[in-house]
């Protein structure tokens, strides 16, 4: 069994990318509130702030700030996975190995993550789950995907006008 390396600082903040196993799917907007029940159910159950959020139809990236002395995220991935799984009542084709974990193949197995390591790295990670869309080239303007957490932030002012209005720049990626 592979030993994946992660970096557990408890009370940490985390930049994450979640995957699909099926990238042309776009279940995650089909299904969106079960999804939103997921990360509710499981905020409710093992609570972390949630600083930014964007749901792509294929894929997602958050931002959390886990608690003082918590460092536990996998348990909350598998939890918004599973639930999500379950609540959506699809099932991918699966191998033995998926079958004997009880899996349903929706998701890939991992998640990448990214630990927070000062201001300047959390404003660049959020910039890029603002951008992100209109870097696949789902709309024009960051304003204008509606499963971006940069709504939420901008009703609570912490969103620049520049960000507002049309984007520049390659959001990180080439």
């Amino acid at each position: 069994m592979t030993a994946y390396r992660r970096l557990r600082v408890p009370g940490a903040t985390y930049f994450f990318t979640v995957t699909l196993a099926d990238r042309n799917s776009g279940i995650l907007i089909d299904r969106i509130s079960e999804l939103r029940r997921a990360f509710r159910l499981t905020m409710d159950e093992r609570p972390f702030v949630c600083d930014a959020a964007v749901i792509l139809p294929d894929h997602l990236h958050t931002i959390w700030t886990l608690p003082e002395g918590d460092a536990d995220f996998s348990t909350r991935w598998r939890l918004i996975k599973s639930r999500f799984s379950r609540a959506s009542g699809i099932r991918s084709p699966i191998g033995a190995s998926q079958c004997a974990k009880q899996e349903r193949g929706v998701w890939q197995r991992r998640f990448w993550e990214h630990c927070i390591r000062d201001e300047t790295d959390f404003v660049a990670h959020l910039s890029y789950c603002w951008g992100n869309p209109v870097k696949h080239g789902y709309v024009s303007s960051p304003m204008a995907w509606p499963f971006s957490s940069i709504h939420r932030d901008r009703l609570n002012g912490r969103v620049p006008m520049e960000w507002i209005g049309e984007p520049e720049g390659d959001f990180g990626e080439p």
